[in-house]
């Protein structure tokens, strides 16, 4: 197995363990995929949770224009809920679990069709 396989694997095992869903590994390995470099990065793999800039990355980068949404309170409180999930006082958010976890809640697993 490679580096990104071993990857995968841990995220799967965070949204066991930690998020309490039984991961779609197909989507999973594509959302992870689509995170491109970044999940080998030590910093860009997590999302600092507690800057506000941070998440307003997520939600530009990611929700709009990965996903498609538009721009709405929701996509915050979307963010938010999955941060919860995860449990705010966990270190290492992992961004393709997040990711994972938000496409999911939007019901956008066709662009990862």
């Amino acid at each position: 197995m490679g580096k990104r396989d071993d990857l995968i694997a841990q995220y799967a095992d965070d949204l066991r363990n930690k998020c309490g869903m039984e991961p779609d590994m197909d989507l999973l390995t594509k959302v992870t995929i689509g995170c491109g470099p970044a999940i080998y990065n030590a910093d860009a793999s997590t999302v600092a949770a507690t800057q506000e800039s941070e998440l307003e990355t997520v939600k530009n980068n990611f929700l709009i224009k990965k996903l498609a949404l538009s721009d709405s309170p929701a996509l915050m409180e979307a963010i938010n809920s999955v941060i919860e999930t995860y449990g705010r006082s966990e270190r290492n958010k992992y961004r393709a679990v997040v990711y994972y976890m938000l496409v999911k809640h939007f019901g956008k697993e066709s662009i990862y069709g």
